[in-house]
């Protein structure tokens, strides 16, 4: 099976490979072709990006491509900043000042209060319309201060509730995609996929 990566995210996609890699028998997973223009993200929800994503990719290719849009919801921000969580501090924001952001904002917010949990709607789309998504949550608290070196976004920041205490940025890559919204997503996108090849 051949798909292409619409990603334009060098972190995300180095992710999306390593899961569907370890999930998908004889997967030929293509990189975003350079050239190929960032797709405005309009949609008002994950699966509405996935779907601009992977449409856009497909089209351009004529070949069935794969995407994702993962939100982190704050429970104390009443679920912000969702679909805007690449965009939380601003259009070309970096990581760190999202994460800056999302910190100033939670100052002073009682531990027990600083629940969230990452979504990630993982889709595949063919050139022809047909698609198949699946979606990976996982809950957990944001921490006072960045711990860790690993991972991206707001990895530093977020504790899973299933692990030992550890940020995602403490925990190694396979420890990560074990427990992680996008490793869900993607596992279960490869068990769709192979209910239809």
């Amino acid at each position: 099976m051949r798909l292409v990566l619409a990603s334009a995210n060098p972190d995300k996609a180095a992710e999306i490979s390593a899961i569907l890699a370890a999930a998908v028998a004889d997967l030929d997973l293509a990189p975003r072709p350079a050239g190929l223009p960032d797709v405005d993200e309009t949609g008002t929800t994950l699966v509405e990006n996935a779907r601009l994503k992977a449409a856009a990719v497909a089209a351009a290719t004529g070949e069935a491509a794969v995407a994702d849009d993962t939100g982190l919801l704050v429970d104390a921000l009443g679920g912000a900043p969702g679909v805007w969580s690449a965009r939380f501090a601003g259009e070309g924001a970096t990581y760190a000042d999202n994460v800056a952001k999302l910190l100033k904002e939670l100052a002073g917010v009682a531990p027990d209060r600083r629940t969230a949990r990452f979504a990630t709607v993982a889709l595949v789309r063919w050139p022809d319309g047909r698609e198949v998504a699946a979606t990976g949550s996982v809950e957990g608290v944001i921490t006072t201060a960045v711990r860790g070196d690993g991972g991206f976004g707001y990895d530093p920041v977020f504790v899973p509730a299933e692990g030992d205490g550890r940020t995602f940025a403490e925990l190694a890559a396979e420890e990560k995609h074990a427990l992680s919204h996008r490793g869900r997503a993607f596992r279960a996108l490869a068990a769709e996929l192979a209910k239809v090849i």
